[in-house]
C-alpha cells in the first residue's frame, strides 16, 4: 500500500470486497485503492467446540491459567505438568485469568489462539469465530490474540516462566501430552532466546549443533546440557533452568543433570553423546539470527478506522504517531498497525455485532493486503479492556477506573502527610509518589566546574543556574540500612562537555560509595517530586547569573521568574524571558529591577500558590517589595518588561492523569540496534543477574542492572534515552532516567512489584553454583551405552515380533558402536571413523543399518504377509524402507510419521499399501 505523498494526502481509503483476491499491485497506482480478500475460512464447528458452560474452567480458582489443545475440533483440557508443551501439528487455546494481588477490578481475560506450524491450513484462519464464542461463553473483558509457533507475543511468552516446548507431530487423544517417570527416551533439543526461552525438537544428530546456543540431550535417565563456545552466561543458565524444569516435571527430579561447558573438561560425557550422536566431523557452524524488530521499527505506528459500506469494506488512514486518544469512537472499529510488528483490532462499544465477529478476519485481510509475514500477531480488544502495550501508543490514555482514584499529583502527598514509616512500609506507595521518603535526610552538592566537582555553600543549596550541571546526593536511612540517591542535573544551557563531566564525576562517586549509588538523571523544568521536596520549596533556577555561578556574568537590570508550586514539596521557580509575553494569569511572577521587586499574582492563582511565593521572595529579592494584582500594574511594571503584550490568560486546564500500567522489558544489543523483550505479568523472578531491565513507569525510566551486567552501566542510560527517543507516543526526553543496581533498589522501584523480597539476592545460586550442585556423570558409559542400545530395541517397531534381519541389524550396529567406544579415539581427535548412523533416530535407526540401505519398496508395498522377505514385520512393512524411498512415498521422514496419532499412521499405510 503507498504512503501518501504529501501533507495534503492525508487519508487512503482501501476498498475491500469479500470476494475472490485481486494482486496487491492494482493499488499501486489509485488514491482510493482497491482490493479483494477472500472472505471464505475453513468453517470450524462451532456447536462441537463450544460445548461451552462444560468445557470453561472456574475462572475464580487458584489458577491463573487454563490450556486446551484442539483435537477433533473438540477442546481437550491439557494436564498442568504439561504447560509449556506444544505440538507442532494442532492448536491451543490458552485462557489467562489475572489474579495478582494488584490486579485491580476490569482487568481483562486474556484469550490466545495458538496455532504450530505444521497445523492444517484450516487452522488457521480459524480463530475468528472461534475466539468470538468462547469471549461470550466467559463474559467479561476479554482481549484475544491470534498467536504463532516461534512467533508468539511477549504476553503469550510471559506465562512460561521456564520456557517453552516445541514438540514434533501431533497427539492422539488417547495418548498424554508428558509422561512422567518415563525413561526409553532419546531426544534433542536446542534452547534459544533470551527473558523468554524455548526449546525446540531437532534432528538427533551433530549437524543441529551450532557454536552459540545450548542443546539438551535428554537420555531419559540423564539429560546433558551441551554448551556452544559462543554462548552468553545469562544464555547457559537459562537453559539450565528449563533443563531443571524439565527433569522436576516430566522425570519426578530423579534424572541426572550434567552439563558440558568444556568438551576438553567432559570427556566421559563427551562419550556418552558420542554413542548417540556418533563423532563430530568439522567444525561448528554458527547459529543463524533471528530476525528481531528493534525499537525505531516499532515506533512507525498508523491508526486505520474500518467501516461497511455496502458490499465493500473501507479501511481509511486517519493518523500516524503520535495517536490521541479521541481519534477512537466507540460506534466505530479500528485497525492500529504497529511497524509491523503487531495489528491491534479496537471495537467500539457501539459497534455492531457483525463487525465484532470480523475483526480477526479483517486483521488477516490487512495482513495479507499489507504483505506481512503470516505469523504477524493478532491482538483484537474492546473499548474499555484495552492492553497496557495498546494504551502506550497513544500520547496519553485515560481510563474511567484512573478518574475516580483521584491519584494525581501531589494532592495525594498532603493527604498522606509524607509519612516516612508507611513511604518505607508500603514502597507502592512510594513509587505511585515518586517519593523515596520524606526528604528529611542529609544533602550534599557539587558544581561541575571545569570538569570537576566544586562543593556548594550549604547556604546556597538550591540555587542553581541554567548553565550548569550539579550532582546532588541524598543520603537517607530505610530498614536501617544507609541508602543513597545521587541525582545528576542538567541545566538546559549546559555543553556538552560539562554533561560529560557530570557523568565522569558520578562514577567516580560511585566507586567511591561501591557501585550502592541509585543514579538519577533529571534535566531542567523535568525534576521529580523528590528533588523537589529535598529543598523545601527553596529551589531556584537562575539564567547563569550570580551567586555562585562561576561564569561571573553582572545581574541583568530587570529579571522575571516564574513561581510554580503549592507546597514546600511541588514548588520550583525558574528564570524566565523578561517580557510581557511570558505571563500567565494561573500563576505567581517575580520582577526583579534594580530599585523594586513587584511581587505579581495572577487571577487564575490560588492561595496556596501566593504563600508559597512570599516564602521563596526572600531569596531572590534583597530590595523592596510590592504585590501586584494583574489588572492593576503600575507603568513602571510594564516599562521594565518592555510594554504590554498578549500572554496565556485561559485557566490552566486540568492536569492529565494517565491511565498506564508500568512495564518491564529485557534490553539487548549484541545483534545491532537496542532490542526490546517485554516480560508481562511481571516479578521480581525476572530480574536476574545477567539482566539490564528498562521499567517504564511512564513519569520516570528505570533501568535495573544485574550484578553480572555491570558491562553495559555506560550504555544503559543511552538506552533508556533511545527507548524514548523512539517511543510511538512522542515522549518527553526529559523524563527523568534513574540506573538501578542489584541489590541496591529503592522503594519507588520495588514499588512496582507485587511482593520483593530483599533477600532474595543472597540466597539465590549462582550458575556455576547451580551446576557445581548437581551429582553429575555418576553412571558408568557402559551402563549408559546399554541403556542406549536397550532403547533402540524398544522403540524399533514391533520389537516383540522382529524378524532376525531386524535383530541382525541392531546387533551389528551395537557392536559397531561399543566397539568405536572402546578403541576409537576421543571427540575433536579429528578422526573420521564414526558411530553407526543406526544411533541417529530411534526410528530410523534399524532400517539404515542395512547394508543395502534398506529393501526395495516393490518387496513392501502391495504385498501380503507371506510374500514378504524373511524377517519382515508385516504390520511394519514401510519401517524396511530406505530414507529416500519412504520420504518419496509418504511425504515426510520416519520420524515425522512415527511422531503421529496411530490411527493416522494406520491411515495412511492404507492408502498407501503398507497397511
Amino acid at each position: 500500500m503507498r504512503q501518501s505523498s504529501s501533507k495534503e494526502e492525508k487519508l487512503q481509503i482501501l476498498l475491500i470486497p469479500l470476494l475472490s483476491p485481486v494482486p496487491l499491485g492494482t493499488m499501486e497506482h489509485n488514491k482510493d485503492a482497491v482490493w479483494r480478500a477472500n472472505g471464505c475460512l475453513q468453517s470450524v464447528c462451532i456447536a462441537c467446540l463450544m460445548d461451552t458452560r462444560r468445557g470453561l474452567p472456574d475462572i475464580e480458582s487458584h489458577r491463573d491459567l487454563h490450556i486446551w489443545i484442539i483435537e477433533n475440533l473438540q477442546m481437550v483440557p491439557v494436564p498442568e505438568p504439561a504447560y509449556g508443551n506444544f505440538f507442532e501439528k494442532h492448536c491451543y487455546v490458552v485462557l489467562h485469568v489475572p489474579q495478582s494481588l494488584k490486579a485491580t477490578p476490569g482487568v481483562p481475560k486474556d484469550l490466545h489462539y495458538w496455532v504450530g506450524k505444521m497445523a492444517a491450513p484450516g487452522a488457521q484462519g480459524a480463530p475468528g469465530s472461534f475466539l468470538q464464542h468462547l469471549k461470550e461463553a466467559l463474559g467479561g473483558a476479554t482481549v484475544q490474540h491470534r498467536e504463532v509457533q516461534g512467533h508468539e507475543s511477549a504476553c503469550f511468552r510471559s506465562y512460561f516462566r521456564s520456557g517453552i516446548i516445541y514438540r514434533k507431530g501431533g497427539l492422539a487423544s488417547a495418548l498424554k501430552h508428558v509422561e512422567t517417570n518415563v525413561y526409553n527416551i532419546q531426544r534433542l533439543l536446542r534452547i534459544r532466546g533470551g527473558k523468554h526461552v524455548s526449546a525446540t525438537e531437532v534432528e538427533l544428530s551433530w549437524h543441529s549443533f551450532n557454536n552459540s546456543d545450548v542443546f539438551l540431550l535428554d537420555l531419559g535417565r540423564m539429560m546433558i546440557q551441551w554448551n556452544g563456545p559462543k554462548a552468553s552466561a545469562a544464555r547457559k543458565a537459562r537453559g539450565l533452568f528449563l533443563t531443571h524444569s524439565l527433569r522436576d516435571r516430566e522425570r519426578g527430579g530423579r534424572a541426572q543433570v550434567s552439563v558440558v561447558d568444556d568438551e576438553a573438561e567432559a570427556t566421559d560425557l563427551m562419550e556418552i553423546m558420542e554413542a548417540v550422536l556418533g563423532r563430530r566431523v568439522g567444525s561448528l557452524h554458527a547459529a543463524m539470527p533471528s530476525k528481531r524488530m528493534n525499537q525505531l521499527q516499532k515506533a512507525n505506528v498508523h491508526l486505520y478506522q474500518v467501516c461497511q459500506k455496502s458490499k465493500d469494506l473501507v479501511v481509511q488512514e486517519l493518523s500516524t504517531c503520535p495517536l490521541t486518544q479521541d481519534l477512537l469512537q466507540e460506534e466505530n472499529c479500528y485497525i492500529l498497525d504497529q511497524g509491523g510488528f503487531k495489528i491491534y483490532v479496537w471495537q467500539g462499544r457501539r459497534a455492531s455485532l457483525q463487525e465484532r465477529g470480523a475483526a480477526f478476519r479483517r486483521a488477516l485481510n490487512f495482513i495479507q493486503a499489507k504483505g506481512y509475514p503470516s505469523y504477524t500477531s493478532v491482538e483484537v480488544m474492546d473499548d474499555g479492556a484495552e492492553s497496557a502495550g495498546f494504551k502506550q501508543l497513544f500520547r496519553s490514555w485515560s481510563g474511567q477506573q484512573r478518574k475516580n482514584k483521584n491519584l494525581s499529583g501531589m494532592g495525594k502527598l498532603l493527604q498522606v502527610k509524607l509519612d516516612v514509616g508507611k513511604l518505607h512500609s508500603q514502597p507502592e506507595l512510594a513509587a505511585q509518589l515518586r517519593m523515596v521518603d520524606d526528604a528529611s535526610g542529609s544533602v550534599q552538592i557539587w558544581c561541575i566546574q571545569d570538569s570537576h566537582r566544586q562543593p556548594v555553600d550549604p547556604k546556597r543549596h538550591g540555587q542553581l543556574c541554567a548553565d550548569s550541571c550539579y550532582l546532588v546526593l541524598y543520603t537517607y536511612r530505610r530498614m536501617g540500612l544507609v541508602q543513597h540517591v545521587l541525582y545528576l542535573w542538567q541545566g538546559l544551557q549546559a555543553t556538552a562537555h560539562e554533561i560529560s563531566a557530570l557523568r565522569g564525576n558520578a562514577e567516580e562517586l560511585d566507586l567511591w560509595y561501591r557501585g550502592a549509588l541509585v543514579q538519577e538523571h533529571v534535566t531542567m523544568g523535568s525534576e521529580p517530586p523528590h528533588f523537589l521536596a529535598i529543598f523545601q520549596g527553596q529551589l531556584v533556577i537562575f539564567q547563569g547569573h550570580p551567586r555562585h555561578s562561576r561564569k561571573g556574568q553582572p545581574a541583568p537590570a530587570v529579571s522575571l521568574f516564574h513561581i510554580q508550586g503549592t507546597d514546600s514539596y511541588n514548588t520550583r521557580t525558574m528564570e524566565v524571558p523578561a517580557r510581557a509575553s511570558a505571563l500567565n494569569s494561573s500563576d505567581v511572577f517575580l520582577l526583579v529591577t534594580a530599585n523594586l521587586c513587584y511581587l505579581w499574582f495572577g487571577k487564575g492563582c490560588s492561595g496556596d500558590q501566593r504563600e508559597m511565593a512570599r516564602t521563596v521572595v526572600t531569596i531572590i529579592c534583597r530590595e523592596d517589595m510590592e504585590i501586584v494584582l494583574e489588572g492593576q500594574e503600575p507603568p513602571n511594571f510594564w516599562e521594565a518588561l518592555g510594554g504590554r503584550a498578549p500572554y496565556r490568560s485561559n485557566k490552566r486546564p486540568p492536569e492529565d492523569v494517565c491511565d498506564f500500567q508500568p512495564r518491564l522489558f529485557e534490553c539487548s544489543c549484541q545483534a545491532g540496534p537496542l532490542v526490546l523483550t517485554e516480560v508481562v505479568f511481571f516479578s521480581q523472578e525476572d530480574l536476574d543477574k545477567y539482566d539490564v531491565m528498562l521499567l517504564d513507569a511512564w513519569q520516570e525510566i528505570f533501568l535495573w542492572l544485574g550484578a553480572a551486567a555491570s558491562e553495559w552501566k555506560q550504555e544503559a542510560v543511552a538506552w533508556g534515552q533511545e527507548y524514548l527517543k523512539t517511543h510511538p507516543a512522542g515522549r518527553s526526553l526529559a523524563t527523568p532516567i534513574v540506573l538501578v543496581k542489584q541489590g541496591h533498589e529503592p522503594p519507588t522501584f520495588i514499588g512496582w512489584f507485587c511482593t520483593w523480597d530483599p533477600y532474595k539476592w543472597s540466597n539465590t545460586q549462582s550458575y556455576e553454583e547451580v551446576v557445581a550442585g548437581d551429582p553429575g556423570a555418576v553412571s558408568t558409559i557402559s551402563e549408559i551405552t546399554a541403556e542406549i542400545v536397550n532403547f533402540r530395541l524398544s522403540r524399533w517397531p514391533g520389537n516383540d515380533r522382529a524378524g532376525p534381519l531386524a535383530l541382525r541389524a541392531l546387533k551389528s550396529s551395537e557392536d559397531i558402536s561399543e566397539s568405536e567406544l572402546e578403541l576409537g579415539p576421543r571427540a575433536g581427535t579429528g578422526s573420521r571413523s564414526t558411530v553407526s548412523s543406526a544411533s541417529s533416530s530411534s526410528y530410523q535407526s534399524s532400517p539404515q543399518s542395512l547394508g543395502s540401505g534398506g529393501l526395495p519398496r516393490e518387496q513392501l508395498r502391495h504385498q501380503a504377509a507371506e510374500d514378504l522377505p524373511e524377517g519382515v514385520d508385516p504390520a511394519h512393512k514401510e519401517a524396511y524402507l530406505s530414507d529416500s524411498d519412504f520420504q518419496d512415498i509418504f511425504g515426510k521422514s520416519k520420524e515425522e510419521f512415527y511422531s503421529m496419532a496411530k490411527w493416522r499412521q494406520q491411515q495412511e499405510k492404507q492408502q498407501l499399501g503398507f497397511f
